[in-house]
């Protein structure tokens, strides 16, 4: 096998990466579908880094400032973040976490690695699951990038 050219790889993969999240937004339990992944990955980011800003959640997420508003006004509205002024800067407003924000985030994923896991068990070999596991970190430096 040739090695793939940039552009093949470039023009695949997003649509294997749709598919992929699509498939994993099915395998959540019912009352987890109505959170968007935008949503999901915005508190992800929440808890990982602790309180920030809507514009740090923007850049981080490689989303526009509009988008993001929109994203932590429906988190606001659920009660899964909340606001408050920054206290080193009184002009900017910090984003946390809430209790409900928290739980969420402990359900959804496991629910979805549950089922990722056992199909990665059940249909990749031993060499699969090293390529992917690579695969993995090789997508978190693209996007880091």
């Amino acid at each position: 096998m040739t090695d793939p050219l940039p552009h093949d790889v470039a023009r695949r993969l997003p649509h294997a990466m749709v598919r992929l999240r699509a498939r994993l937004r099915t395998e959540s339990a019912p009352t987890d579908r109505r959170w968007t992944w935008s949503q999901v990955t915005t508190l992800s980011r929440i808890a990982e880094e602790g309180p920030t800003t809507a514009s740090a959640l923007a850049t981080a997420e490689h989303v526009r400032p509009q988008s993001m508003a929109e994203t932590v006004a429906a988190l606001l509205r659920e009660g899964l973040v909340t606001r408050e002024a920054d206290p080193t800067d009184g002009r900017k407003t910090l984003i946390s976490m809430t209790e409900a924000g928290r739980e969420l985030l402990s359900s959804i994923p496991a629910i979805r690695e549950a089922w990722l896991e056992a199909v990665i068990e059940q249909h990749l070999s031993p060499a699969e699951r090293r390529t992917l596991a690579e695969a993995a970190r090789i997508m978190e430096r693209l996007a880091d990038s």
